[in-house]
């Protein structure tokens, strides 16, 4: 085992769960065993959120002005400690070095954004009546829970760690089982900048521990990233004890491929976005839609997708089971009557024969009724649905239950004006196959690809992490009155 036994954090300092179940740590790159972590019990939790509590007694009496000089020295310890911790993404999650590079980069501009946030809420105040005046301000809601999922150890925990906190709350980090390495180093980075403990705490565990999070009476406003099936769950528990809660889910996005299309442009955009990061991303290009001839697209992305080599420009997927279910929805596709262009079953890494690897898949003639055009498979495979027209085009995407992003390709501008007021998702890519918003424009999807108000980031989620007081003052009695005052 590389790594000491995960601990829980909290107070400033790492301690041991009280339980007595564990989870190996396996890396996807190799197979090897990275360290056990604890599948913390309710008690774990309770310790958790007191210290959480006493923090935010003082932390939310701090200036937001004070408070945020903490995330400009934690921006510069991300810059530092860059490589280092890209290199501990790449092993507790298999990406590949530049993509575990990007992660942090992403993780960067996220807290410059949170830096910002000064200048952001500083209140308003408007005299409404002679003599009245009305003022806005916002106030930190309390403590607050993000529950991460594995396929960003980095960028989805610093989607809310750098707001919530800069904004007041003292938090509370729940990382995926699978991946919880890199949260500690977030941990250990946050202190070095001077945050004050108990301001920023973890607990590991599995389902038990989310449940628990979500009855907590302490905690009020809970952040989730992960499944639909769980994201669901998530909101309605979490709802039912009060508490406000915003949870995204999975996506099923569709690029829609038109005859103008750039064709060496539209190649590698597709590729690239069906492969990135294995194809574990909810912004991954998972359905492609052909809208007329578009044969020597579909070659140049073939070719493309060849130049995709696991192990190399091409990281794991996450387990042995994932590695499983993704090839079962290509095998049972082929069953089905689609055709395999390119097929990544099988891969093997010669060095890293134990890891879990699932080379470049590209599916023709795919009917949007087999379970690898409708369910989000999560991994390195693209599936091909041929229609005539524009409109045919986008009554498959909109009938997806999903809605977190959908892209279309083409030169076209009146084509392009006329999928995005048609497309039913929340991020529209024109000629790019990951439409994800930079800082300040927020992340979030519609329908089932989310389930809540706002979204996490950006400046859309200030109204997530904050509650609104409101005040009316009259000082002089001279002033001439009216229904107004």
């Amino acid at each position: 085992m590389k790594y000491p036994v995960i601990q829980n954090y909290f107070g400033g300092k790492f301690y041991p769960s009280t339980t007595d179940k564990f989870l190996d740590i396996i890396s996807p790159l190799d197979g090897t065993l990275l360290s056990k972590v604890p599948l913390s019990t309710k008690n774990d939790l309770n310790q958790v959120v007191t210290i959480a509590q006493n923090a935010f007694l003082k932390w939310s009496k701090v200036t937001i002005k004070e408070r945020v000089q903490v995330f400009f020295r934690y921006k510069t310890l991300l810059e530092k400690h860059m490589l280092d911790l890209a290199k501990l993404i790449q092993e507790e999650n298999g990406k590949t070095l530049d993509e575990a590079r990007a992660e942090i980069e992403k993780s960067i501009e996220l807290t410059e954004f949170a830096c910002s946030l000064p200048q952001l809420i500083e209140g308003e105040i408007l005299e409404v009546s002679k003599g009245v005046e009305c003022r806005a301000d916002y106030y930190p809601v309390g403590v607050v829970a993000s529950i991460v999922p594995f396929n960003f150890p980095s960028m989805v925990p610093n989607w809310t760690i750098p707001n919530a906190i800069t904004l007041g709350n003292t938090m509370i980090l729940k990382p995926s089982e699978s991946v919880p390495l890199s949260a500690l180093k977030i941990a250990e980075l946050l202190k070095e900048a001077g945050l004050p403990d108990g301001v920023f705490n973890i607990i590991n565990g599995d389902r038990e521990i989310v449940e628990a999070i979500c009855d907590h009476p302490g905690i009020e406003a809970v952040s989730f990233v992960g499944s639909s099936k769980v994201a669901k769950i998530v909101y309605s528990r979490a709802s039912a004890s009060f508490k406000r809660v915003l949870a995204l889910g999975g996506a099923k996005n569709h690029l829609i491929v038109l005859p103008d299309a750039h064709p060496s442009m539209t190649a590698s955009n597709v590729a690239a976005s069906m492969s990135g990061c294995a194809g574990q991303r909810c912004m991954a290009a998972s359905v492609m839609v052909a809208v007329g001839d578009i044969n020597l697209i579909i070659e140049q992305i073939c070719v493309e997708a060849r130049k995709i080599i696991p192990g190399q420009n091409l990281g794991s997927v996450i387990s042995k089971t994932a590695k499983e279910r993704i090839e079962k929805y290509i095998t049972e596709a082929e069953k089905q009557g689609a055709t395999i262009l390119v097929d990544g079953r099988n891969t093997i890494v010669p060095g890293k024969e134990k890891g879990f690897y699932v080379g470049p898949t590209v599916i023709d003639h795919v009917t949007p009724t087999m379970s690898v055009a409708t369910d989000e498979v999560f991994g390195p495979v693209l599936s091909i649905i041929r229609v005539k027209d524009i409109d045919e085009a986008l009554s498959i995407e909109n009938a997806n239950p999903y809605g977190n992003a959908a892209a279309v390709f083409t030169q076209s501008g009146g084509m392009a004006r006329y999928v995005i007021d048609r497309a039913n998702a929340g991020m529209i890519g024109v000629n790019i196959g990951v439409p994800v918003p930079r800082e300040p424009f927020s992340f979030g999807g519609w329908n089932d690809s989310k389930f809540g108000v706002g979204d996490l980031t950006g400046e859309s989620s200030i109204r997530f992490w904050t509650k609104l007081k409101k005040t009316t003052t009259k000082w002089n009695p001279e002033a001439k009155t009216n229904w107004m005052s």
